[in-house]
């Protein structure tokens, strides 16, 4: 047999390999899983606890800016990591695009924190905060 032959009865011998092993995991799963109904199995189950009121709960919008902020950063490990692998082949030309890249996230982090997407504390908190340091600062000046 020739190159592009062999390649393509693997490939057919592969595939039939994962359908069979597919359909047979879905087949046993069938027939050997239980059917039983009943009240307590439309029940979700926690811990043996049985849930009381509903499950949705409302998180605060600044939950989601955490993960948007790590995934982010994660990313921008991925990239200098990347960057810090091939260091010595990139020469200048890379070590100026790592900077203006680095530069570049930095100017957003500042611009986020300027409009206060860092600001984790409440309203009322940070008006506690500013009156104490004012009566602080009236009676120490």
């Amino acid at each position: 047999m020739s190159g592009p032959d062999v390649q393509t009865w693997s490939f057919a011998v592969y595939s039939v390999a994962v359908l069979g092993i597919t359909l047979l995991m879905l087949g046993l799963s069938w027939v050997l899983g239980g059917r039983a109904q009943g009240r307590a199995k439309d029940e979700p189950f926690e811990s043996g606890i049985v849930s009381v009121g509903s499950g949705r709960l409302r998180f605060s919008a600044k939950f989601y800016l955490v993960a948007m902020f790590f995934v982010i950063f994660d990313l921008e490990a991925v990239f200098l990591y990347a960057w810090a692998a091939t260091m010595r082949e990139d020469g200048w030309a890379g070590f100026t695009e790592a900077t203006i890249f680095i530069a570049i996230l930095l100017g957003g982090l500042v611009y986020v924190w300027r409009l206060g997407g860092l600001d984790w504390a409440p309203e009322g908190r940070k008006r506690r905060l500013r009156d104490a340091a004012e009566r602080e600062a009236r009676a120490g000046g």
